[in-house]
């Protein structure tokens, strides 16, 4: 990305990335972290409902069909949820990490216009590492995963505890997540962007 901004420019001591050894295996679907996510839970009717799978690496791809529902302007898609797919696509990178962690920053570049009922492919990956700062960018192309670039992303997220959620959160969902017997569902509901 051109101009890139200090804040996501890696110090000179960060460290390459190591996929943890528990990590979701490449290809795996990585599936919803919380059906009420706007990014990828199907909780969401007019939800983005993306899908991540895990990459070779630290890398992810995923994919999203823009709807009518995220237009901007008359059969095109908003930039907003363009910038909210690059956070989701950058986000499920954590798991490759195993670790919770939150959007610091995140720096678009909007390429080119991407039209009602195109897929956008997205392909992500973890730069560097440095403390709890997780530094990653990520790329979205039309017209198939090699077509040409539509949107693409810097981010920097912080690792953070699960608490960060709980003393954050709306009461009500915290306590729905929290009484969830599916203990996986649990873990997975508080591994989000902010």
């Amino acid at each position: 990305m051109s101009g890139t901004s200090a804040a996501l420019k890696p110090p000179a001591d960060a460290v390459k990335p190591v996929r943890h050894p528990d990590a979701p295996a490449p290809g795996e679907l990585l599936g919803a972290h919380y059906e009420h996510c706007f990014g990828c839970g199907g909780g969401q009717p007019h939800g983005l409902h993306l899908q991540a799978r895990a990459g070779e690496g630290v890398g992810v791809t995923a994919e999203f069909t823009v709807q009518a529902a995220h237009q901007g302007a008359p059969g095109l898609a908003h930039g907003g949820v363009l910038a909210t797919a690059l956070d989701e696509t950058l986000g499920s990178l954590n798991w490759l990490l195993r670790v919770i962690a939150v959007t610091g920053r995140l720096e678009t570049d909007f390429v080119r216009p991407v039209p009602v009922d195109t897929v956008l492919f997205l392909d992500a990956e973890i730069t560097a590492v440095h403390g709890r700062k997780i530094y990653s960018r990520a790329t979205g192309r039309i017209g198939g995963p090699d077509g040409p670039v539509a949107v693409r992303a810097e981010a920097l997220f912080i690792e953070v505890k699960v608490d960060h959620f709980i003393e954050n959160g709306r009461p009500a969902e915290i306590r729905a997540a929290m009484a969830d017997p599916d203990q996986a569902k649990r873990v997975r509901a508080f591994e989000v962007n902010p």
